[in-house]
This record gives structure tokens, sequence and C-alpha cells, in this order.
């Protein structure tokens, strides 16, 4: 779980530094050089790994995998971003990071709807108890208790990212570091390019730099991370680990623009409280099967999982090659990962 907890604070921050840097940068055009410092920045870490001979233990992306790839660029890499820093435009931080909660909410729905992952009652009670806090913030008093268009774009932007969640956990086995690289000079190029094509200014020198830095921490380190959990726990608890990110968020920008929260982020604060408490507190283990199957990517052979025999290797723990389950039948305490993706009858857990 510690993988989606640093993704989440590294997220966090983004959300007050881009708000930051939109005094002097186009929404387009600062969410295209997020992405471009996110991608270009594992890229080179790929290229220096290579040229120094380090041995890659990941596996590399295959034909099967481009689909779920060229989803999560649109979603998640164009058009999450791109929404999120027009809702910043007209929403204070803060309350903005506090709205990016429902990324938790899209992500965990997305994820029981259309990819049948598991979820128990825990997690339905941390998702509905995040959705509820959601609800509290985004309401708006002073405006007849609507909802403001800033507030709407941020939601769009979760829903964004809730796809690229779940499009993305399906390619999770892959190498993170390459997912990242093609992801974000993508989706980065792709925005740039909307951005020019609707003649949207160019900022100066010193804010691309600062916009290409803060890609590479909050979204490029951020998403590295986010795939390595999607492995260990699944989308739905993943994404229920990034609600940490808008507290983040919150406190950074309190320290940034010395605002208080309004009285609804005092209402809304133990709801999302208790979803991490829900979370932390979850178990899940029963009698399950698991059906034959062959596939590709970076493994140890310290489980049930991978205790095939085979020869060769460069002495490294974790190792890349084709190789076959078996069908195996046991009980443990797992998470819906890429290996314990199952059906269930019972969702009592």
């Amino acid at each position: 779980m510690r993988f989606g907890i640093l993704a989440a604070v590294l997220f966090g921050m983004s959300a007050p530094l881009s708000k930051l840097l939109l005094e002097g940068v186009d929404p387009i055009i600062l969410a295209g050089l997020l992405y471009l410092g996110a991608g270009g920045a594992l890229g080179l870490l790929l290229l220096i790994r290579k040229a120094l001979g380090q041995a890659d233990h990941e596996a590399a992306l295959e034909g099967q995998d481009l689909p779920w790839l060229l989803g999560a660029i649109l979603t998640g890499g164009v058009a999450g971003p791109i929404l999120l820093l027009l809702g910043l435009q007209r929403t204070p931080a803060a309350t903005a990071s506090l709205l990016l909660n429902f990324e938790v909410v899209a992500t965990g729905l997305l994820a029981f709807m259309l990819f049948r992952e598991s979820v128990g009652r825990r997690t339905w009670g941390a998702i509905l108890a995040v959705a509820l806090g959601g609800v509290l913030l985004t309401l708006d008093p002073s405006g007849g208790w609507g909802i403001s268009l800033g507030a709407i774009l941020v939601l769009g932007a979760c829903l964004a990212w809730g796809f690229d969640n779940n499009f993305t956990g399906r390619i999770s086995l892959k190498d993170p570091k390459r997912i990242v690289a093609i992801k974000g000079i993508a989706a980065g190029t792709c925005s740039l390019i909307l951005g020019l094509a609707l003649s949207r200014p160019l900022p100066s020198l010193g804010r691309a730099l600062w916009a290409l830095g803060l890609g590479i921490v909050s979204y490029g380190a951020s998403i590295a991370l986010f795939v390595q959990s999607l492995r260990q726990v699944g989308a739905a608890r993943t994404g229920a680990l990034f609600g940490m990110a808008p507290f983040v968020g919150v406190a950074l920008s309190l320290v940034l623009f010395r605002q208080l929260p309004e009285w609804r982020f005092f209402l809304a604060l133990p709801l999302m409280v208790l979803a991490a408490i829900l979370l932390a507190r979850e178990e899940h283990e029963h009698p399950h099967i698991h059906t034959g199957v062959r596939h590709t990517h970076s493994h140890r052979h310290d489980d049930d999982h991978h205790d095939h025999a085979h020869g060769g290797g460069d002495g490294h723990p974790s190792h890349v090659h084709e190789h076959a389950h078996q069908d195996l039948s046991h009980s443990h305490a797992h998470l819906p990962d890429p290996h314990h993706r199952h059906g269930h009858k019972d969702a009592s857990h």
C-alpha cells in the first residue's frame, strides 16, 4: 500500500502548485508541459539505463496492451489534466483539491461495473464516505445551493482519471517507466498541439521550466508509483488510497494561499478519515481457484504463483519471461491484483 500512499502525496501537491502556475500559463498549454515533463524524465531515465548497460527486469509492452495504453493517454493524459486546470481557474485550490476525492468514487465504480473487480463492504463503505464528503464540498450555498462550473470541470477530470486508472490497471504488470514515458510524451504533445491550434499563448521560459519540473514529480513519479500499487492491490483500492491526495493539496494550499477551509471542509473531514480507516482494516480471505494462464511480466519465485523452474538468469531475484500458471486452488489473504481477479458469490468481506 506504500506505493499508493506515496503516489497520492506527490500528486496531491499538483493542484495548489498548478494554481500558482496558472497565473501565467494557459491551462491547455500547462497540461501539455506537465505531462511532457513526466514522460520526458522517464524516457531520459530509460535511455541512461540502456546506455549504462543496466539490466531491465520489467516486461515490455506488447500489441495487446496498446488499446489500454491509448485509452489511458486520452482519458488520463489529455482530458483529465485539461479539465482539472480549467476547473482550477474557477475554483480555490483547497476546494479543488478536496473535490479530487471523486476520483476514488469514479475508479471504484468503474472497476466494479466495467471490469467486475471485486469490491467488498468495507471498500464500498469507503467509497460512499468519500462520495458524501465530496457532495458536501461541491455544494455552493452562496449560489442557491447549486454546483459551480469549476466544480463540474474538476468532477469531469475525476471521471477521466477513473477510466485512466482502470485502463492502466489492465497493463500494470508491464514496465511502469515505459508506461509513464509513452503516456507522458504522447499526452503532453497532444495537449500542446491542441493549445497551439487554439492560438493559446506560450509561457515564459521560467514558468515553462517550473511546469516541466512539477510534471516530473507530481505526474511522472506519482504515476510510476501508482502503477506499482495497481499491481499489488488493484484499481479500486489504489484509487481509494489516492483519496489522501486531496488532503495533501489542502495542507499545501493553506501554506501557499493562507486560506482557511470553509465549514464544509470540517464536515467532510470525518467522512474522509472514516474511508481511510475502512480501507486500512479491510480483510479478504477465502478459498479461490486460479485457472491456467500464460503471460509475461516481471516476477520472483517467492510465492505460490511463480514456483516454476527454468535455467539461466543474471542472479537478480526479479526476472522477465513468458511463463504458464497451472490450475491452482488455495486460500490466503489477497486483493484484486492481476493474479486475483476472480468472481465472488459473497462480497461480505
